[in-house]
């Protein structure tokens, strides 16, 4: 099978199984970052096929520039998932009745969508550098953790 053929397979997994905001979707997550760990596998592989030397009969392949670029890519979306597994625990988990844990609830969902939103960037981004020209990675501001001020205690 092809890269571009496996990518295409690993995409349509992904949408032919959404991921729901339960247990279901919780084991759902873990098989599309299982299928994706071992796409961003093949194409680091592919691409140091592609740095050695070339042999006369091997089928044309792109250049392991646009391998690794495709892999950075992946592995963002890779990243994506698994951020979207803590928000999936908590789903999996019988949530408050009270308004607060309802609230969390409308977090969570937020945090979720956004991840998986973020994900399916990636996957397009990936998709694309195998079409034609492509962009390297850029970090996304949505998968960066916040971290907290430090407070300035003064004592009296």
């Amino acid at each position: 099978m092809e890269l571009s053929e496996a990518l295409d397979a690993v995409a349509a997994d992904i949408r032919d199984h959404r991921i729901t905001p339960d247990g279901h979707g919780l084991f759902t997550a873990i098989r599309h970052v299982d299928l994706l760990c071992h796409l961003v596998a093949r194409t680091a592989a592919d691409s140091e096929y592609r740095l050695l030397p070339a042999h006369p009969n091997a089928p044309a392949r792109p250049p392991a520039e646009v391998l690794g670029l495709m892999a950075g890519h992946l592995e963002r979306a890779v990243a994506h998932y698994t951020q979207a597994l803590a928000p999936l625990v908590s789903f999996a988990r019988p949530a408050p009745a009270s308004l607060q844990g309802q609230l969390d609830a409308i977090d969570l969902h937020r945090r979720l969508r956004v991840h998986l939103d973020d994900a399916g960037q990636a996957l397009e981004a990936a998709r694309a550098c195998l079409d034609g020209p492509c962009r390297p990675p850029t970090p996304s501001t949505a998968a960066a953790v916040p971290r907290r001020a430090a407070t300035v205690r003064r004592s009296a």
